[in-house]
This record gives C-alpha cells, structure tokens and sequence, in this order.
C-alpha cells in the first residue's frame, strides 16, 4: 500500500534548518572576513594620511621636528614677561641715573693698576632648600674658590647667586644660607627682600638694583638656578656689544633676540 504526498504538505521545520545553517556560516564568515579587510585598509590608509602630512609639514616648516610643544610655549611667555620687567627696570636705572644716581663702586687704584670694569654681573635665582642646584650648577660652569675670583679678574664676569631673607628673620633657612655663603662666598644676599614665591618679580628689581649700585658693569642679568652657561661663548658675544649703552639681550631659548634701542 503506498501513501503519496499531497501537493501542499511541507518538509519538516527541522530539515530545512539542517539545510540552511551551513549556508548562514559561509555567508557570516564571508562578510566578516570582508569586514576585516575594509577596516584593516581604511588604517593603512590613516596611518599612511598621517606620515603624509607630518613630512609635509617639516618640509614647509623647514625644522624637520615636531611643533613647539606646551611646556616651551609657556617658557617663551615667561621670557617675554620677564623682557617687559627688564626693560621696566631699564628705564628706572635711566631716570635715576639721570637725576644724579651714583652706586657705591668705586674704580679702586693702586698706582699704576686700575681696577677693570666688570663685563657682566649674572644673578642665579635660588631660594632655600635647593642646594644641590646651586652644587650642580659649582659642578658644572661655575667656578668656587680662587677660580671663581680668577674668572671676575681676567673675564671680567661676576656671578652670584641670588636669595632673599626668611620671614622669621634669623631662622634655619637665614642660617642655612649665611653658613653656605661662608664656604662659598658667591650669594647676593638681599637683605630687604622676603623669600617666597609670590615676590619673585621684586626679587628680580632688587637684584638689578642692588647689583647696579654695587658693580659698575657694562651688563647685568638674570638665571635660573637650573639653568647652564657656556660662560666663554658668553663673554665673547657680549665683547661685540660692550660699545653699545643701552643693549638688550633677551631670552634665547626660543632663539637670539637682541635690541639696541
């Protein structure tokens, strides 16, 4: 006996699942496998923009190094900042000059020797607790001892470092850097000045003014105690300006700035 199908009867669900699923795989892994290459090329092709676009900027930049970056553009603000109180204090020294101004120097002779006009007077800005920075820069381009005497003799070029007094007059910090100055006898001790973050642009006007009343000095200037000078370099460039009355020379770090007027 046999039983025929009718015309409208179905397979069983489950078969055709069994049919189609390794046809579902192939596809899925067909389009991931194309998916992964469309976004492996857009990457390339990203990465490869971006190397384009660096070197074109060297090469119309000339430098053939990254752009300036945070940290120096806030260095050069500080420069110019510090530019603008030089050139106050300039024309403070100018006026006072003109009204009559005479600093305590005095062109010590002794027959036939006079004493040489210093070049430059150079202010290392320190305040307390930074020892191993004033040790560093001994270590480095300042001369100690008989050496450092030497260097303002025959170049002309007297360095000191720069600290104001404590608030507690007479404390640990005072102590501390009077006993320092002992040893090393090269600070500028100001004396109405109070150390602290907040007076660091009085402490710069003292510096200027008290290093102009003390040396009669064809320049002064103005460091950091963690900055490092190639002292002969200096003292040559400064030699082809020494005729020049009212010179600045500004912050280098961004480049040589200097200004005659």
């Amino acid at each position: 006996m046999q039983i025929r199908e009718g015309p409208g009867r179905r397979p069983a669900p489950s078969a055709v699942g069994a049919l189609r699923s390794p046809m579902s795989a192939m596809m899925l892994a067909m389009v991931a496998t194309m998916a992964s290459f469309y976004v492996a090329g857009r990457l390339w092709q990203d990465a490869q923009n971006r190397v384009y676009l660096i070197k074109e900027l060297d090469r119309r930049t000339g430098q053939g190094q990254s752009a300036i970056s945070v940290d120096d553009t806030l260095k050069v603000v500080a420069c110019r900042q510090q530019g603008k109180r030089l050139a106050s204090l300039e024309m403070e020294l100018a006026a006072a000059k003109h009204e009559g101004f005479v600093g305590k120097y005095t062109p010590e002779t002794n027959g036939t020797h006079s004493r040489k006009k210093p070049l430059i007077v150079i202010g290392i800005m320190s305040s307390f607790g930074r020892k191993n920075y004033r040790d560093a820069v001994r270590k480095s381009w300042l001369p100690t001892g008989s050496m450092l005497k030497k260097l303002e003799e025959e170049k002309g070029i007297v360095v000191r470092f720069i600290v104001g007094r404590s608030a507690n007059r007479g404390d640990t910090f005072d102590r501390e850097i009077d006993d320092e100055n002992r040893s090393t006898k090269d600070f500028l001790i100001l004396d109405d000045h109070i150390e602290s973050d907040e007076e660091l642009p009085k402490k710069t006007k003292s510096f200027f003014a008290n290093a102009a009343e003390t040396f009669d000095a064809a320049f002064y200037a103005k460091v950091n105690d963690d900055i490092y000078i190639n002292v002969d370099t200096l003292s040559a460039m400064l030699e082809t300006h020494w005729d020049k009355p009212r010179v600045y020379i500004g912050c280098m770090k961004s480049g040589e700035v200097f200004s005659d007027s």
